[in-house]
């Protein structure tokens, strides 16, 4: 199941092998994806190191509310 960032003052937690998924706000525009390759905060929240599914490209990510952490078995 999704975990939602920054639901009611919480914050996103992942590790390692999870999935960042990025909802687009444009109806003809794909969700993103990428695959957490490191895990920057102390106790599991951002920022995230990214490598993007649809480029390759890497890159360290702070999450806004569009996005969401998947378990390692894939986006969803």
């Amino acid at each position: 199941m999704p975990v939602d960032a920054y639901e009611k003052g919480t914050t996103m937690h992942a590790t390692k092998g999870d999935w960042l998924v990025v909802e687009s706000a444009v109806l003809d525009r794909p969700s993103r994806k990428g695959l957490i390759l490191e895990v920057e905060g102390p106790d599991g929240s951002p920022p995230f190191l990214v490598r993007w599914a649809d480029n390759g490209h890497e890159g360290l990510i702070f999450p806004g509310p569009d996005a969401h952490v998947a378990p390692d078995g894939g986006p969803s």
